[in-house]
């Protein structure tokens, strides 16, 4: 533990924080990197995570949470969401899993008077629209890389997600989406390419962000 504040459990709690930017860590590891004892690793990363500030991966490792990584991850896919509105002319949105639920971190409307609006920290279910199914790892999602919705969570609306992957766990959802008039009722076809060309950026410029 090098920053040492004089406050023996934040100090400890930072070590934590510190030791899982460098990427997933099981506890026997976490303990090892903050030099902390095993019990006492355990304790603080679980309250850590109570407060979002620690996560699990797929394989029950310990990560950075989203109140940490959603800020740069925010910043990070912006571009990449504007150059999908732009190339779809439809809005376009990115997704994270919370509490079962998948948060919206970014939405850009699209430039039609007719569109899909998702404000913001706007907090939608899991089993309802493609962001979901890419989330959940459904598997047709997993098999073509991309899933769609059509009239799941709103009449008259279709969406299409692709992952965004980090270590290999799907980190995020980007998605388009908007009314059927325009995207019709197989919005795979005419989307499918751009959204997930829009993730593989979004990838790319996570890793360059470190």
């Amino acid at each position: 533990m090098d920053r040492v504040s004089g406050v023996g459990v934040l100090d400890k709690a930072v070590a934590i924080l510190d030791a899982l930017e460098t990427g997933p860590l099981a506890l026997g590891d976490l303990a090892t990197a903050t030099g902390l004892a095993r019990p006492t690793a355990h304790r603080l990363a679980q309250a850590l995570e109570h407060h979002a500030l620690v996560d699990r991966d797929q394989d029950g490792r310990f990560v950075l949470g989203a109140r940490l990584a959603r800020r740069s991850l925010e910043q990070v896919a912006r571009p990449a969401l504007q150059e999908l509105r732009d190339a779809t002319g439809e809005s376009a949105q990115l997704y994270v899993s919370r509490n079962g639920a998948r948060l919206c971190l970014v939405s850009l409307e699209s430039p039609h008077s007719l569109r899909t609006m998702v404000p913001v920290g706007a907090v939608l279910p899991m089993d309802q629209g493609s962001a979901g199914k890419v989330l959940t790892g459904a598997a047709a999602a997993r098999r073509q890389g991309w899933a769609q919705s059509v009239e799941e969570r709103e009449k008259g609306v279709a969406s299409v997600s692709a992952p965004v992957h980090r270590d290999g766990d799907v980190v995020a959802a980007v998605s388009v989406s908007g009314p059927l008039e325009r995207t019709t009722r197989t919005p795979g076809r005419r989307y499918a390419e751009a959204v997930v060309a829009a993730a593989r950026r979004i990838e790319d410029a996570l890793e360059w962000s470190g």
